[in-house]
C-alpha cells in the first residue's frame, strides 16, 4: 500500500470513529497571533508543546527557514490575512538552530535538479528570464540574523501598523529552548 492510501485508510477511520471533535474550535486564533515558522520535521509537535500552544491558539505559517523573501509574496499575504481577517494582533517568526536553509547551496540543488529530470534548458531558460537561481537557492548564514531580517521585513511593511508587535526568536530544535532575538513590544 502506498504513503496516499495509508492516509486515506486512516482518515476515513479518523472521521468515522469522530476523532476530530477533540480538535474542533474556530477561525480565530484564540491568543491573537500568528506565527511565521520553518517546516522542519522536529518542529511538528516541539514547537506547540514548547510555546504551551493548543489546538486554536494561532496561526501558524511555514516555509523553509521562516524566511519573508518578498514584501509582496505568499508569506506576507497570509500574514496579513491572519491580522486584517481572522483577529491577530502580533506575529512571532521563530528560526531554529541546525536549520537546512544555512547550509543550503545553490549549486548543489541545482545538480540534485537536473538528477531527477529538470533539464538545463530549463534553468538556462529562467536565468535568462532574470531570475536569479543561484540567489534564490541559497540559504542564509546565520540564523538569528535571519529572524532579525524577516522581523525587519514585516515591520516596515507598508500596510503592517506600527501598533502590531512583531517578534523574533530562534528555538533549538533538540529541546524547545527559545532565544530572543527581537522584542517586539520595544520601540525602536
Amino acid at each position: 500500500m502506498n504513503l496516499l492510501q495509508n492516509i486515506m485508510n486512516h482518515n476515513e477511520e479518523f472521521v468515522r470513529e469522530k476523532k476530530y471533535e477533540q480538535f474542533r474550535t474556530t477561525k480565530f486564533p484564540n491568543k491573537k497571533m500568528v506565527i511565521l515558522t520553518c517546516m522542519d520535521t522536529r518542529l511538528l509537535e516541539l514547537l506547540p508543546n514548547a510555546l504551551n500552544l493548543s489546538n486554536g491558539d494561532v496561526k501558524i505559517i511555514k516555509n523553509a527557514g521562516a524566511v519573508v523573501v518578498h514584501p509582496f509574496g505568499s508569506i506576507m499575504r497570509s500574514i496579513l490575512v491572519a491580522l486584517y481577517e481572522l483577529k491577530a494582533d502580533e506575529v512571532l517568526v521563530i528560526g531554529h538552530h541546525d536549520c537546512g536553509m544555512s547550509a543550503l547551496n545553490s549549486e548543489s540543488m541545482l545538480s540534485k535538479m537536473k538528477e531527477r529530470g529538470i533539464s538545463e534548458e530549463i534553468i538556462d531558460t529562467l536565468e535568462h528570464s532574470g531570475i536569479e537561481l543561484d540567489k534564490w537557492l541559497t540559504g542564509f548564514s546565520s540564523v538569528s540574523e535571519s529572524v532579525s531580517h524577516s522581523v525587519d521585513m514585516i515591520k516596515k511593511h507598508p500596510l503592517i501598523p506600527n501598533t502590531v508587535p512583531v517578534h523574533g526568536l530562534v528555538i533549538d530544535p533538540e529541546t524547545g529552548k527559545l532565544d530572543l532575538v527581537v522584542d517586539g513590544y520595544k520601540l525602536d
